[in-house]
């Protein structure tokens, strides 16, 4: 039996396309680079986007570090998507990317 041994990215970019995978994903990172996030408004810019297909690409942003969720306990309560530290220091190589064509 092999065993698949994990190298490190030899490009920077790499990593950074792995954690920004997926159909929803670079748009939220995007948005998120702009302003805080909120759900609804979410479904309402992202357009053919469902409930579920945000939700679970906000989850994997979180598990990855790069968005933090915090909950307003204001009336009536909601909750907001941060860019954490992590997901901050990857704008740069995020716009890079942005700029090739």
């Amino acid at each position: 039996m092999t065993t698949k041994i994990s190298q490190p990215e030899t490009c920077p970019a790499q990593g950074l396309l792995k954690l920004l995978s997926g159909k929803w994903k670079p748009e939220i990172f995007r948005l998120a680079v702009e302003s805080p996030l909120r759900f609804n408004s979410l479904l309402r810019q992202i357009s053919g986007s469902n409930r579920q297909s945000l939700a679970v690409s906000l989850k994997e942003l979180e598990e990855a570090d790069l968005l933090e969720k915090v909950i307003i306990r204001q009336k009536p309560l909601h909750i907001e998507y941060y860019l954490t530290e992590k997901g901050k220091s990857l704008i740069p190589v995020f716009r890079q990317l942005e700029g090739i064509s």
